[in-house]
């Protein structure tokens, strides 16, 4: 069960109307990296999830998603202002003013509409995770390429604020990789030789060293300064 809250997670505001912007923010409404997508992917993922904790984890997470939907599209509400003006409208934003009426649609920045290709989910937690995982990181990424290319203060506070959760919900889903032991595709990992071997293919020189891989853990005792790296 779901339930709104008319206060949103994190205030918005905006310094002006920018519909341009606008356009721009709408990657991470209804983009592949966007908070549509985050929602519906930890949601989905969710429904297979035995282990309560991490189910849990998924859940909250989607939720909090859905709330960052609903501050980016009241972003965009803000920055869009209340002038139709397709003929200065950039591409991407067309349907903004001749079809939506200025509201926020599915769609991102250049105006191709959300799909559920977006959304990973194998029913294998361990694959599921990393899947989430690389998910936030990239959300990260697309939020300071916006932060980079705003002035406006009150968008720029917003941005920060929902970068900075993409970091949370990374380390929380590093945290939940750390949970796992030899279940799902991490089952007998590393059992046979062909597992362990790095084959150097680079000419010249062998700028890898690594002579037998470790199984996928953040947390892996043979692999100490990756460890501090991640913290």
């Amino acid at each position: 069960m779901f339930k709104h809250d008319k206060q949103l997670l994190h205030e918005v505001k905006v310094d002006a109307p920018n519909p341009n912007y606008a356009a721009m923010l709408q990657e991470q409404l209804g983009g592949p990296q966007g908070e549509l997508k985050a929602a519906l992917q930890y949601l989905s993922q969710s429904f297979r999830i035995k282990d309560k904790e991490i189910k849990d984890l998924f859940l909250d997470i989607a939720a909090e998603e859905l709330s960052h939907m609903e501050m980016v599209a009241t972003a965009i509400n803000l920055l869009n202002g209340h002038n139709l003006d397709a003929k200065n409208a950039t591409i991407g934003n067309i349907e903004a003013h001749v079809l939506t009426g200025l509201a926020p649609a599915l769609t991102n920045a250049s105006g191709q509409l959300w799909t559920a290709a977006y959304v990973n989910e194998t029913g294998d937690l361990a694959a599921d995770i990393l899947s989430n995982i690389a998910a936030e990181q990239r959300a990260k990424v697309v939020y300071e390429y916006l932060y980079r290319q705003i002035n406006d203060k009150g968008v720029r506070d917003t941005i920060d604020f929902l970068l900075n959760r993409e970091e949370a919900h990374n380390t929380l889903f590093r945290e939940a990789f750390n949970k796992l032991q030899d279940t799902g595709s991490l089952k007998d990992w590393g059992i046979t030789k062909d597992s362990r071997l790095y084959f150097d293919l680079s000419t010249p020189g062998k700028y890898f060293d690594i002579n037998q891989p470790q199984p996928p853990s953040f947390n892996n005792p043979d692999n100490s300064q990756a460890n501090q790296n991640l913290q």
